[in-house]
């Protein structure tokens, strides 16, 4: 920008055209600068700054051009990622894969390691709706199929569940308080545990004053159920001793993650309902899966217990399971159970 000053000819009354060059009336200027009044400095702007700049009309300035839209490889590769068109053919395709066509899904991706722990990491890391997560996963789910083919193992295969409660916990913890109620639990879990961990179980979830567990075998839930059973009558807090009932079936649950689900796990929880009074119930599934010998070896008798006629109909439960109490053959046979019930053979 451009400083100078202006000089006004007071006695002509006018300014002059240039400082450098003569006034228009013939009269040169340059005599009469050290004697004319200043005026205050103007500032002279060039015409560009003046109109504002290239591309700016009356003061307004230019609107941000749009920015220009690449057209590589890399921008190819990013919209087909997020393809709605293509996501949605790989989710059809991976329906055609051997395996589970959901693997990968938080309710699907179960167990600990190998490809089960690759998906539940992939799902964590990979963007939701991109063909990088179903092209991933559906190396996955093929990756697991291939696995439980080569090793023989069904996704679901056969497990026997194990529930447990303690009869009256919640009446007696409403009257004793909370700091009895934690010594209760804590030693039953003390005598508990070991004899299920010991015959292979694996604790699946710990429910207040009760446990989920699940064996490979029946004849090892039996076994423990029994071992643990025993155990809890040397339980005593405040006085109070503890009678725990078990439930126990026998079926093809759904692993999810290191939990269970399915209509097997809710059958096991029923089955165990049927014990009322600290008794050990058993379903049909799982006393067919025991050999005689090995039951023989139980020191148990199994009575087949008679169906609710003047009760509600348990939910939950099909219509033709047959469900079984286990009595150490120390107890009288043919007397009645500790609810009551009549016990046929």
């Amino acid at each position: 920008m451009l400083t100078t000053h202006v000089v006004y000819d007071w006695r002509r009354k006018c300014y002059p055209c240039s400082i450098a060059a003569p006034h228009a009336c013939d009269q040169p200027v340059y005599g009469r600068l050290r004697a004319a009044p200043t005026l205050a400095p103007v500032n002279v702007e060039s015409f560009d700054e003046r109109s504002g700049g290239i591309g700016e009309i009356d003061g307004v300035p230019d609107s941000p051009a749009p920015p220009q839209r690449s057209s590589g490889p890399m921008t190819w590769l990013k919209d087909t990622n997020h393809s709605a068109a293509v996501i949605a053919f790989l989710r059809r395709a991976r329906r055609a894969l051997p395996g589970d066509p959901e693997f990968g899904d938080p309710l699907s991706a179960d167990g600990v390691g190998g490809p089960r722990a690759a998906a539940r990491a992939a799902d964590r890391l990979l963007e939701r709706e991109a063909v990088t997560r179903e092209v991933s996963l559906g190396a996955l789910q093929v990756w697991q199929a291939l696995t439980e083919r080569v090793s023989g193992k069904p996704a679901n295969r056969e497990v026997t569940l194990v529930f447990t409660d303690l009869v009256g916990f919640s009446t007696w913890s409403l009257s004793v308080g909370d700091e009895a109620t934690l010594r209760l639990l804590r030693r039953v879990s003390q005598v508990v545990e070991p004899p299920l961990l010991e015959a292979g179980g694996h604790i699946v979830k710990r429910m207040g004053d009760g446990i989920m567990a699940v064996f490979p075998e029946p004849i090892a839930a039996v076994r423990a159920a029994i071992a643990a059973r025993d155990a809890v009558k040397a339980v005593e807090v405040d006085g109070y001793t503890p009678r725990m009932r078990v439930g126990i079936h026998t079926g093809r649950p759904q692993r999810i993650g290191s939990d269970w689900l399915g209509v097997d796990v809710n059958i096991a929880a029923r089955v165990m309902e049927r014990a009322t009074r600290g008794e050990l119930v058993v379903s049909a599934p799982t006393l067919e899966g025991i050999p005689d010998e090995d039951f023989e070896s139980l020191g148990v008798t199994a009575k087949r217990l008679r169906r609710q006629v003047f009760t509600a109909k348990q939910g939950g439960v099909p219509a033709d399971l047959t469900m079984y109490r286990l009595k150490t053959r120390r107890q009288l046979p043919g007397s009645k159970d500790d609810d009551g019930e009549t016990l046929d053979a």
